[in-house]
């Protein structure tokens, strides 16, 4: 993976975000999914429109992958599933919930260490604005 050193402009640091060219689709798929639903379904119906607006948009991915869990030698078989995971360099877990909590971020967060995979978003589409739904993060 090529990282960028952050890059300094007068007073301000930017630091470049990692995979936001697909993020931006990512992002851009949930909203013609969130502008045509609305709030309030399941997130079994987002999970499948998600998957449908993805492939219209042309955008690699894989759903519900099972995520293989080791403990010291010892293979879980413990059904842990991402919901999306796009050209195997962003994890997507949607939720249809009234409040994000800490532990729908800690779910995603571990999602990451145990793949590898250094991006993910947490797409909640149970709200008014989905933009006030999504939290990027990053390891």
């Amino acid at each position: 993976m090529n990282r960028k050193l952050p890059i300094l402009h007068g007073n301000q640091l930017d630091i470049p975000l990692f995979e936001k060219e697909l993020t931006d689709k990512i992002i851009g798929a949930a909203i013609e999914v969130h502008r045509a639903l609305g709030p309030g379904l399941l997130e079994s119906a987002y999970q499948v429109c998600m998957e449908h607006e993805s492939k219209l948009q042309k955008l690699p991915f894989e759903s519900q992958v099972a995520i293989p869990l080791n403990y010291k030698g010892l293979a879980l078989n413990a059904g842990y599933k991402i919901d999306l995971i796009y050209d195997k360099r962003v994890i997507v877990e949607l939720k249809a919930v009234e409040t994000v909590l800490p532990v729908h971020e800690a779910q995603l967060i571990t999602y990451l260490k145990l793949t590898g995979i250094h991006v993910g978003l947490l797409i909640n589409f149970n709200v008014p604005v989905l933009k006030n739904g999504i939290y990027r993060r990053v390891l």
